[in-house]
């Protein structure tokens, strides 16, 4: 069944990946990226549409939130746009980056589509990562701006558990209305995702070497694209975290609590 799919993150790596094997396949790819010339290339290459926002600027996502109401309808919202950042910094916003870019834009687009979300019975994928598990120990919903004890994985980490946590109360609160929603965690893919950064996990993320575990973007996209495609309920479960299609554990344990305050928390930073 063809799809009207928007993927943000997708002028480059997974998500430019995905766009190709999904126009491939025959859905309709709304691409969604930071960078013009990226953008603007993958638009002529796929003649798909594009849009232009910078995720560390709350007001581009509002304005890339009004641009997709005009879709009649969005099928999947594939929230891909992220990165790991360097030095603690704060947005225009007043929010520190890797905050903003994993989680709090995403949170707000998806909160500025819900109405046409729910009335296309969408599925909203979170790109997530096994980060969530390897350095999300620290998450603090009272220090969701990372200023204590702040460090470019620890930051990365809590965005990545925030994107599950997202995951799952998006599914609690809205699941019943038609939507489905899913976080995935993609590998560590040689893209340029960890380029503002000179931790070591840029050198992981860019290295060629071959005895390092990374994935081509192509191949980790297969995942991606496997959950668009797929059909909720059936071919994986609303509210799931997966990696290879397979359900991912998570290691934080959490009663519902720490999913609920950080909706509560994201909705009050928003006004």
């Amino acid at each position: 069944m063809k799809k009207t799919v928007v993927i943000t993150g997708a002028s480059d790596g997974i998500g430019a990946a995905a766009a190709r094997q999904l126009k491939r396949n025959g859905h309709e790819v709304i691409l969604v990226g930071r960078s013009k010339q990226k953008t603007e290339a993958l638009s002529k290459e796929l003649n798909a549409p594009y849009h232009l926002a910078d995720f560390t600027k709350l007001r581009d996502v509002e304005r890339l939130a009004e641009e997709l109401q005009t879709y009649p309808t969005i099928d999947v919202l594939a929230n891909n746009a992220g990165g790991i950042m360097g030095n603690r910094e704060l947005t225009e916003d007043g929010f520190e980056k890797t905050f903003q870019v994993n989680h709090l834009a995403g949170f707000l687009l998806t909160k500025r589509l819900l109405s046409k979300l729910i009335a296309s019975k969408a599925s909203v994928i979170q790109t997530s990562s096994e980060a969530a598990n390897l350095f999300g120990k620290a998450f603090d919903i009272n220090d969701l701006n990372n200023a204590s004890n702040y460090s470019p994985t620890n930051a990365y980490g809590n965005g990545k558990l925030a994107n599950i946590y997202f995951t799952w109360e998006l599914q609690k609160r809205y699941g019943d209305q038609g939507i489905s929603a899913v976080a995935f965690h993609p590998g560590v893919v040689r893209t340029s995702f960890a380029s503002e950064t000179n931790h070591f996990m840029r050198f992981m993320y860019h290295t060629p070497l071959k005895y390092l575990i990374t994935i081509s973007p192509e191949k980790s996209a297969e995942s991606l694209v496997a959950l668009i495609e797929g059909t909720p309920g059936v071919d994986w479960e609303p509210g799931g975290v997966y990696y290879k299609g397979r359900p991912m554990r998570v290691q934080a344990i959490d009663d519902g609590t720490l999913p609920r305050l950080l909706w509560e928390k994201s909705d009050k930073m928003l006004q």
